[in-house]
């Protein structure tokens, strides 16, 4: 596996090696000794999967103290594209999303640290987004941020989005709990 960090600390890529064949494809995600080896200190304790059609949009969730939690999401039916956002006070980049394509065809993983939220708009038809956390679900303290309120072009005239997530704060009314180094 290969780490690629971006320009929001913590968020990383995750870039594992494809094993292909007349047989089809193996990838592994999850190493917990390439993890340790690597100082990525993370201890699975929840995996899901939603399963999305063309122009959904989830997000952007997120869990507060102190059931926040590291996520890690990966596409292996489909393709997304894959937005993040730092929620962590006096962070260098609060409020700042980072985004790329995750599908099964690149096989990247995106490793999310505790004080983002997340969301993705699914590019296909019967995509599969799986997630592994750090914490379990914790229904008083799962959050949101309204999706189109920091800037991000979906790039979707009429997305599916739950009234849920239509409930959400916007960015700007939004009194985060996160503080920047308390990310890991």
């Amino acid at each position: 596996m290969q780490i690629i960090k971006t320009e929001i600390e913590g968020l990383l890529i995750l870039e594992p090696r494809v094993f292909e064949d007349s047989r089809g494809k193996f990838i592994k995600i999850f190493n917990d000794d390439f993890f340790q080896k690597s100082s990525l200190d993370i201890t699975i304790k929840e995996t899901y999967f939603s399963l999305s059609n063309k122009d959904v949009i989830r997000g952007m969730h997120f869990q507060t103290p102190p059931y926040e939690h590291v996520k890690i999401v990966y596409v292996p039916y489909g393709k997304i594209i894959d937005v993040v956002l730092d929620l962590r006070k006096d962070s260098p980049t609060y409020g700042k999303y980072y985004s790329l394509t995750l599908s099964d065809k690149n096989a990247k993983v995106l490793i999310i640290p505790k004080g983002m939220a997340h969301g993705f708009k699914s590019l296909e038809d019967n995509t599969n987004v799986t997630y592994m956390q750090t914490t379990g679900y914790a229904p008083e303290n799962d959050e949101g941020i309204l999706f189109d309120s920091f800037g991000f072009d979906w790039q979707c005239s009429n997305p599916k989005i739950s009234q849920r997530d239509l409930s959400f704060l916007a960015l700007n009314d939004f009194k985060t709990p996160f503080v920047y180094g308390e990310s890991k």
